[in-house]
């Protein structure tokens, strides 16, 4: 009986040896791909950074258009509401 257990005492060593240095062979290749894809996302953020300007460029560009486009708007709508009002008050200087 002696024997049967020393004999399941060393099999359950030995699997947990096994399973303990196949974890640290995991762990320092989870450390390599963690390195690899901090690597991979620091030079995104690089190249990204160069385009940063330009969006800046092409935000500000875009601004400018919206306010000119709406000063026009606004300009066309006040003269053509000045042309119907003087129509209107033409009219009514004619009724009387």
């Amino acid at each position: 009986m002696v024997d049967i257990n020393a004999f399941w005492l060393m099999i359950i060593y030995i699997l947990s040896s096994i399973l303990i240095i196949s974890l640290i062979v995991l762990v320092i290749k989870l450390i390599f791909v963690v390195t690899k894809v901090n690597n991979i996302v620091d030079d995104v953020n690089l190249k990204f950074g160069k385009f940063n300007n330009f969006f800046s460029v092409v935000d500000t560009v875009n601004d400018r258009l919206s306010f000119v486009s709406d000063k026009v708007i606004e300009y066309i709508s006040v003269f053509l509401k000045n042309i119907f009002v003087r129509k209107g008050k033409d009219d009514n200087n004619e009724e009387k």
